[in-house]
């Protein structure tokens, strides 16, 4: 399983698992389909940031 820090492993379509901005202190993630990579960096610590099918934004904390 990897981790979805480096942009090269996240690519639309694969599913993901993303912590959204208000759920970062609970750790509740969300299961989804990436549409968008929002992040242009090639690396972020916490996460390549996301936009699911369903329209809902996060950084990716793994891929399934």
């Amino acid at each position: 399983m990897q981790d979805g820090r480096y942009r090269d492993q996240v690519k639309p379509g694969l599913e993901v698992d993303i912590i959204e901005k208000h759920n970062q202190r609970t750790g509740v993630t969300t299961r989804g389909v990436v549409k968008d990579l929002l992040t242009n960096s090639s690396f972020h610590p916490h996460g390549i940031k996301v936009r699911l099918t369903s329209g809902i934004v996060g950084r990716v904390q793994s891929i399934t």
